[in-house]
């Protein structure tokens, strides 16, 4: 029986098993990707309660494109958190409400596993999200929700082992990309927070994206305009507003959004990005027409702006944004669609960023 026991002591110093979790509240560590500081883990400041419409401040609560940053030596890491248990039939309660951890693994992001629970009001969650690791000294990410406001979060170790502060500057948090944009910028529908198209390019560039994605309701009020112009020293500015806006939205407001960015940031490049070609339109006729409008409102605005002679400008056609298979209800992106979306992107902000191209063309 000795033996035994002795065993199992020995086989639990070497999977580094020191008894009960410890839990550290998430305040605790970094959090990046906010344009501005925020009350918990919300995307708009508390100053925009009230000012911006009810709508964009209700999903401002949520915590699209948020994510944490930490080291620890520990062989297993849990989460255990409380959303608002928001559910849409067409997203999974992961990609909703859940997180995703990823690890630097020789030189790169690599996704680890998710956590997550069925969408319960006011729900709280405990989640072991990796086990049985070999005890070494690890970075680690980890994305918040994507259409839920978190309430409260906590990660936790075995006893003897600690959550550190992040060494590693990746992605890098200075001069971050600021988007702005519709219910697919924000993450729709992506199966898990990492899956989004901003997060995707994140660790593409190693740059933060800053996500200012509000489902429905990208309607260029010059509120969100001047919280974009506040961040402090941004590399890149994307619009990508055209599913929400309409013609007389662009027309009418399209050039007010963007003075307020160049005015605040007169050599920051920015980036138009037209309506996607949603795979319903290809048969509804109405749709069809409607995206064909509002991006010709948007090309024209693009057109006015540069016969103005503004410069550092880029244009995305959605010709060839994505294909038939990349919807979940022909609108929004599964992962698929938003991996593609992600292709189309990045050489747009490499050029913009200033990288030297590489095999690739992009549009005109």
């Amino acid at each position: 029986m000795k033996r035994i026991l002795l065993s199992l002591a020995l086989l639990a110093s070497c999977l580094g098993l020191r008894g009960q979790v410890t839990y550290t509240d998430a305040s605790a560590l970094p959090l990046y990707g906010k344009a501005a500081e925020t009350d918990g883990y919300r995307r708009l400041p508390a100053s925009l309660e009230g000012v911006t419409r009810e709508a964009v401040w209700n999903l401002g609560r949520h915590s699209a494109g948020l994510y944490l940053r930490f080291r620890t030596d520990a062989p297993e890491i849990h989460a255990r958190w409380s959303n608002t248990g928001h559910h849409m039939p067409h997203m999974t309660d992961c990609g909703t409400g859940g997180l995703d951890l990823y690890a630097h693994l020789d030189g790169e992001w690599k996704y680890i596993r998710s956590g997550f629970g069925k969408a319960v009001a006011n729900k709280d969650y405990e989640v072991r999200l990796v086990g049985d690791m070999q005890p070494a000294m690890r970075e680690y990410m980890l994305y918040l929700a994507l259409y839920d406001e978190i309430l409260s979060l906590e990660l936790g170790v075995p006893e003897g082992y600690a959550l550190y502060q992040p060494e590693l500057e990746s992605p890098v948090s200075e001069k971050p990309v600021v988007m702005y944009g519709t219910s697919i910028l924000q993450g729709g529908c992506a199966s898990r927070p990492g899956m989004a198209h901003t997060n995707i390019l994140a660790r593409r560039l190693d740059r933060t994206v800053i996500n200012l994605g509000f489902s429905g309701n990208a309607h260029l009020d010059s509120e969100l305009a001047h919280l974009m112009a506040s961040v402090p020293d941004p590399s890149v500015f994307v619009l990508d507003y055209v599913p929400n806006a309409s013609e007389s939205m662009i027309e009418e407001k399209g050039e007010a959004f963007f003075r307020i960015l160049r005015e605040a940031h007169p050599n920051v490049p920015v980036i138009f990005v037209e309506d996607p070609h949603f795979s319903h339109a290809l048969l509804d006729q109405t749709r069809a027409t409607e995206v064909s409008v509002r991006n010709a409102a948007q090309r024209a605005l693009y057109e006015r702006l540069v016969a103005a002679g503004e410069k550092l400008l880029f244009y995305v056609h959605s010709f060839s944004m994505t294909d038939q298979e990349d919807f979940v209800d022909g609108v929004h992106f599964t992962d698929r669609g938003m991996t593609h979306y992600a292709d189309l992107l990045e050489p747009f902000l490499r050029e913009a960023l200033g990288e030297v191209p590489g095999n690739w063309k992009r549009p005109r």
